[in-house]
């Protein structure tokens, strides 16, 4: 005789199937990035200096262009301006989180025009191949054997200067590394079962491509975004610091570093609080990426 069990099955309202029903992809994932200390640590910086950079000049104590002579170089924790003043008397706090603002924006700009065009490319080369393939994989290899940024003097000097001017030509050149990554990913997705059943099916080549094939690109594609947008950031402050990116008396990042390099004996940190705030900013988002990619990548799991 069979003896029959003293534990009841889990009802779908119970406990067990509860946590089986939260236990999704997203709460997988959330749970390997908060285990990466690394990772979570440059979450929150990231997330910290986004906050500060839409926030911020909301509450900033002074306008960044206001100017006062005899507030000049005065060192931070100095009564009234939380990060000192630099050599005209302007306040650093809030220049600084309007500059961070325009990193922001300069980042993020660059990284999408990047991954629109850098996935679409990899996408149509790899799954089309032949001589489409050919063609952009020459495009791709041609631009990226220039250095960055001499490409983007080159693209921001034909543009004239200016925030639209640096986005649009570092965002047209820094295509390039979306491209070969998902070109990478699609050639092996294109012989797989779904996107043959999808081919049987008729559908044409441009719905495979947005419905079955891009949509298991994105990982990958989101990992290198975070990437791309502190480079873009790097890029930004090292045009503007020579003049081509932003123009004062906008205060980016780089045109803050500019104005202070002549006045480092005398007041340091004017050039230090933009410069910490660029290394941060870049150090959070390369530890995100890498805990994006442990995350997001089933080959690291």
């Amino acid at each position: 005789m069979a003896i029959a069990s003293s534990e009841a099955p889990a009802l779908p309202g119970s406990l067990p199937a509860r946590r089986a029903i939260d236990a999704g992809p997203l709460a997988t994932a959330w749970r390997r990035l908060a285990r990466n200390r690394l990772a979570l640590l440059g979450s929150l910086v990231a997330v910290a200096y986004i906050l500060l950079g839409i926030l911020g000049p909301v509450f900033a104590p002074y306008d960044y262009a206001k100017q006062s002579l005899l507030q000049a170089n005065l060192p931070p924790l100095s009564e009234g301006h939380l990060l000192g003043t630099d050599q005209v008397g302007r306040d650093l706090y809030s220049r600084l989180v309007t500059g961070i603002r325009i990193s922001l924006i300069v980042g993020f700009g660059i990284t999408a025009i990047s991954m629109v065009v850098g996935t679409a490319a990899g996408a149509i080369a790899g799954y089309r191949r032949g001589w489409t393939d050919t063609v952009i994989s020459a495009i791709v290899e041609f631009t990226w054997g220039f250095p960055l940024i001499l490409l983007a003097v080159l693209f921001a000097g034909t543009l004239g200067p200016g925030l639209t001017a640096t986005i649009l030509a570092v965002g047209l050149i820094n295509w390039a590394g979306f491209a070969r990554v998902v070109r990478g990913e699609v050639l092996g997705l294109r012989e797989a079962e779904f996107v043959e059943a999808a081919r049987a099916s008729g559908l044409n080549e441009p719905r495979i491509l947005l419905r079955h094939v891009l949509p298991n690109v994105l990982a990958p594609a989101l990992v290198m975004a975070s990437y791309y947008v502190a480079l873009g950031i790097i890029v930004e402050a090292g045009l503007s610091f020579i003049g081509m990116g932003a123009q004062p008396p906008l205060p980016s990042l780089g045109v803050m570093i500019a104005e202070g390099r002549n006045y480092m004996l005398q007041s340091h940190w004017v050039t230090t609080v933009p410069g910490v705030a660029i290394v941060a900013v870049v150090l959070g988002l390369n530890l995100l990426g890498d805990g994006l990619r442990d995350v997001l990548d089933p080959r690291l799991k």
